[in-house]
């Protein structure tokens, strides 16, 4: 099929409306079959249960275009598990998880003219979401909701390659000890943005939120998990309250099965940190994103790797993760999704 005719090596982290999007209807207790659409606009009730009770999870992945020509997603499944225990806890109707990798692979072929080639630096971002469309005046779930599923070309989420970050260690708790920071519900995310737009008018790129009980021990940043190496062992952090990143357990596994380093998922305290080596977050828009500096208060801990470039362990597992999913290098059974 003929690409759009998009430069596509200009692209930036952005939303274009592409051909197709997918959307299914819960209503009187069961999914219906879903479709394809062409119209890009939700109608609902201005008491609908997102607008006045915040009833909606939602997750983000994306297809590439490998080396060989094929188009792939990356782990659908574990989004679609992810997807399924964010419903549970918003008392939200579970969409079937085999219907779900389905639905992805639909909408992508349905644009596969969007996805960008091979060796542009541009992927196709996929983003399934759900929330409660009915009228709910009262507190309480909805009862009909919309499965969707949209998609957008997406170029680099760092032009010109991904130069440190600074951190601050947050002012503001992220989320309760029994909360909903494993879930990836909007609400999470909407009570980020004051603390980001805060931390951006410092000077610092992110918030790095320590644990809500007692704020001695590193949890994530509003958007993605983090990450830490010292020696050769890659360490991540082992929190109930925190995002069961997909990347991040993917990062996991190719630290031990390609890298051959030692991974601990484990508690980190803050007095820690100037120990590590080096330092990143990890998710699946930029993969990893070097840390250089984290400050905290009027102590900055400045990570040996520097403020210049990734550090060169965090560099292999960038560049081992993404030639897996490129497939430049073998992936583990069950990983790639292949669409066309």
């Amino acid at each position: 099929m003929e690409k759009q005719n998009i430069d596509w090596g200009s692209l930036g982290f952005g939303y274009i409306e592409t051909s197709k999007s997918f959307v299914s209807i819960f209503e009187n207790g069961a999914w219906d079959e879903g479709t394809l659409t062409s119209n890009h606009t939700v109608t609902m009730s201005e008491c609908a249960g997102v607008l006045q009770y915040a009833q909606t999870v939602f997750e983000g992945l994306k297809a590439y275009t490998t080396e060989d020509g094929r188009i792939v997603a990356f782990r659908p499944d574990l989004n679609a598990a992810r997807m399924a225990d964010s419903s549970r806890r918003l008392e939200m109707p579970v969409f079937p998880e085999d219907r779900f990798v389905e639905a992805v692979r639909e909408v992508v072929l349905a644009n596969e003219s969007w996805v960008p080639p091979y060796g542009s630096g541009a992927t196709l971002y996929i983003r399934p979401y759900m929330f409660g469309a009915n009228a709910v005046i009262g507190v309480k779930p909805a009862d009909v909701y919309q499965f969707r599923i949209l998609t957008t070309p997406v170029g680099p989420y760092f032009k010109g390659g991904a130069r440190p970050l600074t951190l601050k260690i947050a002012d503001y708790d992220r989320a309760a000890p029994r909360g909903t920071g494993h879930i990836k519900a909007g609400l999470n995310y909407a009570m980020s943005l004051h603390a980001i737009v805060e931390a951006h008018a410092q000077g610092f790129d992110e918030n790095l939120y320590p644990d809500s009980a007692t704020r001695t021990k590193v949890e994530e940043t509003g958007g993605a998990n983090i990450i830490f190496i010292r020696d050769n062992t890659f360490v991540t952090v082992g929190s109930p309250s925190i995002l069961p990143s997909i990347t991040r357990r993917s990062l996991e596994y190719v630290a031990e099965h390609y890298l051959g380093m030692k991974v601990e998922e484990r508690e980190v305290p803050l007095t820690e940190l100037s120990s590590f080596e080096e330092c990143g977050l990890c998710g699946t828009a930029a993969v990893i994103s070097p840390v250089g500096k984290i400050v905290n208060g009027s102590e900055e801990i400045c990570f040996p790797s520097g403020m210049a470039e990734m550090g060169p362990k965090t560099k292999k597992l960038y560049d081992t993760l993404t030639g897996i999913q490129m497939g430049r290098i073998e992936a583990p059974e069950g990983w790639i999704c292949r669409i066309k």
